[in-house]
């Protein structure tokens, strides 16, 4: 018997009292299950951001600046006619009950949008300050609105379709300030830490806003998931009048959330029920099918009691933890049973304590080895820089921690308490596949060899087809309703993904050209106007005049007298307003030309701008349009029409004119990084600006940010990866040839994977950038179990070909069952709705299968032809004993 100093220690106070041993893993167990309620699942957006990212920050000051909202979107397709009773009645109803939700600061609606074209009204009815027209109004033409609607440039694909059959109601949620206000105390005292100048009671001050941020989220994230419940109770209410889908980010998240909760519960209890019966069939004895089960279901339990206690909330992304971690404990606690059973078939003189501890001592080494390479894998994703990713990678850190102590304590004891069976002695016809894969190992080498440099070559092809991109449609199966909703924004609505384009002015210190002396410029003549001359793109042709006779029919168009006293304070200098350069002629001219370049491109949907408010104001001025009227338009819109057509495009204290698209989520075409590039190369060249005054921000930028990091973090990390496990390698079998041959078999299945992926078009992105780490963690864990045994098998006989033989039937058998009973079980995911549980379930089966075939056919392989442990001979007289 092995009488290592440790082992001695862990037998006194292990194995020698199992009952006391086994009690407090029971106390553990009731400890941890009493805090599973406070579990906490977030599917925020900020969850899914690339922390530390500039493009973050602008985001969020942006969106403060424009006074963004979240809002959630409702398409209505009625069976009558869209501008109908029978349609607009009851949507006016929903739209109703939709503003008494808690939660919702507005709803919009065809009722609720004033009517400029149906009939036309003129610049003096804007500025009059009396209500103008709307669906609400007796005697509104219908047919009249309805064409407005299909055809305005501000109206038509946002809120009716160009076809005029579907509408959209526009939920608008409440800014939640305490939020933002929690996130800036927050984010400041980070930064102040990150620079090294935070003092102890700033210190103190940063912990305690962490917490109320974190309070504060769960709490928002629940009102918000109740929210979404709510509205779509109100629209199942009114489903007989019409067709509706609900869709925007809110609700994204809370169906993300649900399906991940959803695949946890379901697909959980039901891979544990596959892995139950195939256990069963494969040890054909209840204790070997319950013990490791129980292993498993314990150290779950544990984890997850532990994140509910620390308050470690899993996201779409780290929730994936449970899944991995029961593969990594079944595997641990499948080589301990494998082990004990081999011993009791050879030893049944010996006593059950006597056979668990030389269980143990002959695991215990593979076994913390494969633990701490598989933790080395895993840190790879603490760099990506993405919280939930990083939240992953520590969480299977400490997750295999609970795996290796929970299965060192519960199969041993649980084995000594359990009565004691009969030795069970394999027949032939119980030989395991991996006594066939030994064979083709002696008989088919060299095939397996060019197997291999095939499997490269087409590995490496994969690999440069792999795409670092996604759609967020392609996570949902195209039955369940977020995906048909994203679709059908996208086709009639003018698109999903929010891209928001900032232009700053040439040099905002420059006098405005046109406007540096107003009376004069109502009196000069248009040829003295340099940006009307006749060479420029943007002439009469474009349909602007000069400013003298904008003003004629300014004069001849009704605007009423406190319009014109406006024009002569503005003009005399009694006002200190000073206009814009956005509202200048130089400045329409360069966003019509941006506005319109942004419009062209295939993967954009709706572009709203100042672009669409001058559009609609040359429409109201007879298409002639002056910088003195621009000027004009800026200061004396009402509020409420300011509300509408400027304020979400310009900002007045940051001289910033905003440019809103919204993208095409199921384009097939829309390749995130390269188009953006190109789209702000191109505007660049289009609109004269500088680089450094065209600025992207929005939901897709943050997005690609995302993804182009953990290209970068992950696939460039693998490398460092790989040789931090080569070190473990050369540290456990001490001779740099066998760290080497047991490193292949993982580069290959890594690379397999990956390649694969590239192959089936499956992209890189949150939801399967683990799937590099898991692979490698699996891989490993095969490699280091059979290189260990073959060490301690070879000085036998000095007999490489029969060392390879009696491996694959023995450590081999343990690996083979790990690997179907994974298989079978994590295949039950392919049928959930949610795509990344399916890419999750469907490329772990390929890891596992990878890893053993690389594990039971090249690596021994690769021994047989290199022979790292030394020439065959004599066995050792260690060996012989």
């Amino acid at each position: 018997m092995v009488s290592h100093p440790l082992l001695k220690i862990y037998d006194a106070l292990v194995l020698r009292r199992p009952f006391v041993s086994l009690a407090l893993v029971a106390l553990l167990l009731i400890a941890s299950v009493s805090q599973l309620p406070k579990l906490k699942l977030d599917a925020s957006a900020d969850s899914l951001m690339l922390q530390g990212d500039p493009a973050l920050d602008f985001f969020r000051e942006v969106s403060e600046e424009y006074s963004a909202e979240d809002f959630m979107l409702l398409t209505w397709q009625p069976q009558a006619p869209l501008f109908s009773d029978e349609s607009l009645l009851p949507l006016r109803r929903m739209a109703d009950e939709l503003r008494e939700l808690p939660g919702v600061s507005s709803v919009v609606t065809v009722w609720d949008v004033p009517l400029l074209e149906s009939p036309p009204v003129s610049l003096s009815d804007i500025t009059s300050g009396e209500p103008l027209p709307s669906l609400k109004d007796p005697g509104i033409d219908r047919e009249l609105a309805l064409q407005e609607f299909t055809t305005s440039p501000i109206y038509a694909e946002l809120l009716v379709s160009r076809e005029g059959d579907l509408t959209a109601v526009q939920v608008n949620l409440q800014r939640d300030e305490r939020y933002f206000e929690l996130l800036q105390k927050r984010d400041r005292l980070r930064q102040k830490d990150a620079e090294g100048t935070l003092s102890d009671a700033e210190a103190q001050s940063l912990e305690e806003v962490e917490a109320a941020f974190k309070a504060h989220t769960a709490q928002a994230l629940e009102a918000q998931s109740a929210l979404v419940q709510s509205v779509r109770g109100i629209a199942d209410d009114y489903r007989s009048h019409a067709r509706i889908f609900v869709g925007g980010v809110p609700m994204i998240t809370a169906d993300m959330v649900s399906f991940v909760r959803s695949d946890l519960m379901l697909f959980g209890s039901a891979i544990l029920g596959v892995m139950l019966l195939v256990l069963g069939v494969i040890f054909r004895r209840v204790r070997w099918t319950v013990i490791p089960l129980a292993t498993c279901v314990a150290t779950s339990t544990v984890m997850l009691g532990l994140l509910a206690f620390l308050d470690w909330r899993m996201t779409v992304i780290s929730s994936n933890f449970v899944a991995v971690l029961l593969i990594i404990s079944l595997a641990i606690a499948i080589h301990l049973v494998v082990r004990y059973r081999e011993l009791h078939a050879e030893h049944p003189e010996w006593s059950v304590h006597d056979r668990v501890l030389q269980t143990v001592a002959l695991m215990a080494v593979p076994c913390v080895y494969t633990g701490i390479t598989t933790i080395v894998a895993f840190m790879s994703l603490v760099v990506s820089g993405i919280q939930p990713v990083i939240d992953f990678g520590w969480m299977m850190t400490v997750g295999i921690v609970v795996a290796l102590v929970l299965a060192f304590v519960l199969v041993p004891c649980l084995t000594e308490v359990w009565p004691q069976g009969r030795p069970f002695v394999y027949k032939k016809e119980h030989q395991p596949l991996t006594v066939y894969f030994g064979r083709a190992t002696e008989h088919f080498g060299t095939t397996i060899l060019v197997g291999t440099a095939v499997i490269l070559g087409l590995t490496v092809l994969g690999i440069s087809r792999l795409q670092v991109e996604n759609r967020f449609i392609d996570y949902f199966k195209e039955t369940t309703e977020i995906y048909q909703g994203m679709e059908l924004l996208d086709s009639r609505l003018g698109g999903t993904i929010p891209l928001d384009i900032i232009l700053s002015p040439p040099d905002s210190d420059a006098p405005l050209p046109g406007l540096e002396n107003l009376d004069a410029a109502t009196d000069a003549p248009a040829e003295d106007d340099p940006f009307l001359s006749e060479d420029d793109g943007f002439g009469a042709d474009e349909g602007f005049a000069s400013e003298d006779a904008a003003s004629d029919d300014f004069a001849d168009d009704g605007w009423d007298d406190d319009f014109s006293a406006d024009f002569d304070s503005f003009s005399t200098g009694e006002d200190s307003f000073t206009p814009s350069y956005w509202f200048s002629l130089e400045g329409m001219r360069i966003l019509d030309r941006a506005h319109r370049h942004v419009d062209q491109q295939e993967e954009t949907g709706k572009v709203l701008s100042l672009s669409t408010t001058f559009a609609v104001i040359k429409d109201l001025l007879g298409d002639d349009i002056g910088s003195v009227e621009l000027a004009l338009v800026q200061k004396s819109l009402p509020q409420d029409v300011a509300e509408l057509m400027v304020e979400p495009y310009f900002s007045e204290d940051q001289e910033q004119a905003r440019i809103s698209a919204r993208v095409m989520e199921t384009s097939e075409q829309l390749r995130r990084n390269a188009f953006l590039e190109r789209l702000h190369d191109e505007l660049v060249e289009v609109t004269g600006l500088e680089p450094e005054q065209i600025q992207f921000t929005g939901m897709l930028v943050l997005y690609n940010n995302v993804l182009q990091s953990l290209f970068r973090s992950q696939i460039l990390t693998l490398g460092v990866v790989f040789v931090a496990i080569l070190a473990m390698f050369l540290l456990l079998f001490r001779s740099l040839s066998l760290a080497f041959i047991a490193l292949a078999p993982n580069i290959v299945a890594a690379g397999l994977v990956l390649g694969v992926m590239g192959l089936a078009g499956i992209p890189l992105d949150i939801m399967t950038i683990t799937i590099a780490a898991i692979v490698v963690g699996i891989g490993v864990d095969d490699c280091i179990h059979y290189v260990h045994r073959f060490m301690r098998e070879f000085p036998k006989d000095r007999n490489y070909l029969a060392t390879m033989h009696r491996c694959h039937y023995s450590i081999g058998r343990a690996m083979y069952y790990t690997t179907i009973t994974v298989v079978i079980g994590f295949s039950m995911l392919t049928v959930s709705n949610f795509k990344p549980s399916i890419y999750f379930g469907l490329l772990t089966v390929l890891a596992m299968i990878a890893a053993v075939v690389g594990a039971l056919l090249l690596l021994p392989k690769l021994i047989l032809v290199l022979r790292p442990l030394g020439p065959e001979g004599e066995p050792s007289a260690e060996g012989s004993r």
